[in-house]
């Protein structure tokens, strides 16, 4: 497998919703290249709509090299030749999905180091940890902070990303605390560039990875 991508650009509902979002999601694939994944979540979407997406994106995986990949479902994921599924609490387990999908890259959600360590003994390629910063994802609730990033780091041996108001001058505290790679929803779609907003983190991580 290539390597497991540094910058995830994480969709909501929301963002799916917008009529420019193709033209959008183009862009920002073509800002992180191989090093980027774009990660097709929308609870509220009906899964036929996420197939559709993740259809309309294939040639943009195959040109640039960045990944889309589907949120939960793993059927959907497998059907559209997307590079990865995306599992979390109400996915099936790691274990099951390399089961049945062999062939698709696996991310695991995780809040706690003991999370992490069961998604990668199944054989998780990643885990996304969360939530680390305050957000409006999870509002009211105060971010677990860049320790959770190291306990997660400590006790898993698959690459963890970060996740949850991670803005760009966050990177460098998640790299040294361990982190692969960052996932992002606001920092990206919010803004008014959302291809260069995307660039701006790709820079971050170069400067903290001496890349």
């Amino acid at each position: 497998m290539s390597a497991i991508p540094v910058v995830h650009a994480v969709t909501d509902d929301l963002v799916l919703g917008r009529g420019d979002f193709l033209d959008r999601a183009r862009a920002v694939m073509r800002a992180l290249g191989a090093r980027g994944a774009l990660h097709l979540r929308g609870r509220l979407h009906p899964a036929a709509r996420l197939y559709e997406l993740a259809l309309s994106l294939l040639s943009s995986q195959e040109r640039t090299g960045c990944w889309v990949v589907v949120s939960d479902r793993v059927d959907l994921a497998r059907a559209a030749r997307a590079r990865g599924v995306q599992l979390t609490s109400r996915s099936l387990r790691v274990a099951d999905a390399r089961r049945i999908a062999p062939d698709l890259a696996v991310g695991a959600s995780v809040h706690a180091a003991p999370e992490a360590c069961v998604a990668a003994e199944e054989g998780a390629d990643w885990v996304v940890a969360g939530h680390v910063y305050a957000t409006p994802s999870h509002a009211g609730m105060p971010g677990r902070g860049v320790a959770l990033v190291r306990s997660v780091v400590a006790a898993s041996r698959a690459p963890c990303i970060a996740i949850g108001g991670v803005r760009p001058e966050h990177v460098g505290a998640l790299i040294a605390a361990g982190a692969h790679g960052v996932a992002v929803i606001r920092g990206i779609w919010s803004a008014s560039d959302a291809e260069r907003a995307a660039i701006d983190y790709l820079s971050e991580y170069d400067t903290h990875r001496g890349g």
